[in-house]
């Protein structure tokens, strides 16, 4: 039996000075996934975000969000999201329980001191209740922009980098939540740039320049980007990149750390272009899984070149 659809459109496109942003999506997600959008600045991961959940009107297009219709429903659409931007905007000169039930008084919900008390709670800030929000962390700024974003108990959350400038501690804490609001049935669209949270949504969309260009999992993603790598330690690592570069068979070149990782998709094409510098003994090379990184530079060399 096919899971209830939360978003269900095809063909969405938006265009902005005669140039279309986003062009021709097809997407259909189900009830109480988190989808991941992830791609470089401009490559129309928040319009398409818009566009899905009805805050932005598709130019060509259509399609349904929570069961509504994308152009003639979105002011109902719009009462059952959540929206976390990346932008903290909440008041520092207000505790954080000053700053949830004013949010719940602007929105007119009901039983307010119940919401309030169970965000609270839910998001780990009961002790904190009352200390100014101008005096608190990243990783406590993003807890309370979670609760107030799933004060009014939306259906379906939009989160717009919502880990920017966070550590890592406490990125690991807000995705064990977003889980939590998942498992209770709760649609997530959350677009971001670190590659190692694509593995924490059950499918992630790669976008380019307004079009999607591949989607699934994150280990699906990876295995059908078809990409062979190496991985290359030793030696003047900068010299060897720039040798690396314009060889045919040598998509991507990419420095990590103390290491070249060195991609193709054409094997027997790579092992060609890197063969004399492998005969050379100087530097250590070792074949390796690609990662999601590798998988994101390949594309966005890949669209570059074809642009």
């Amino acid at each position: 039996m096919t899971a209830e659809l939360a978003i269900d459109v095809s063909g969405l496109t938006k265009i902005y000075g005669g140039r279309a942003v986003v062009e021709g999506i097809d997407l259909q997600v189900p009830r109480g996934k988190i989808y991941g959008f992830v791609g470089a600045n401009g490559s129309g991961k928040t319009t398409t975000i818009r566009m899905l959940c009805g805050l932005i009107k598709p130019d060509r297009g259509g399609g349904t969000c929570l069961g509504h219709d994308l152009l003639t429903e979105s002011a109902t659409i719009k009462a059952h999201l959540g929206y976390m931007t990346q932008k903290f905007s909440y008041w520092d000169d207000l505790s954080i329980r000053e700053n949830l039930a004013f949010v719940a008084d602007i929105f007119g919900l009901d039983r307010a001191k119940e919401r309030v008390d169970t965000a609270l709670e839910r998001l780990g800030l009961t002790a904190r209740a009352e200390q100014l929000v101008g005096t608190l962390s990243g990783g406590w700024r993003q807890r309370l922009a979670l609760s107030a974003a799933t004060l009014h108990e939306p259906e379906m959350l939009l989160l717009d980098e919502p880990t920017s400038g966070v550590d890592p501690k406490s990125r690991l804490e807000f995705w064990d939540e977003i889980h939590h609001l998942a498992a209770d049935g709760i649609t997530v669209l959350v677009s971001t740039h670190y590659m190692d949270e694509t593995a924490r949504c059950h499918e992630i969309i790669f976008m380019s320049e307004g079009h999607i260009i591949t989607s699934g999992t994150a280990a699906n993603v990876v295995a059908h980007a078809g990409l062979m790598t190496w991985a290359v330690t030793g030696g003047d690592l900068v010299a060897l990149m720039e040798k690396l570069k314009p060889l045919s068979g040598v998509d991507t070149v990419a420095a990590f750390g103390d290491n070249l990782h060195v991609s193709g998709t054409d094997g027997a094409a790579l092992e060609n272009a890197i063969a004399p510098y492998k005969a050379e003994k100087i530097h250590q090379w070792r074949e390796i899984p690609p990662t999601m990184e590798d998988v994101f530079i390949h594309y966005m060399a890949k669209t570059k070149g074809d642009g």
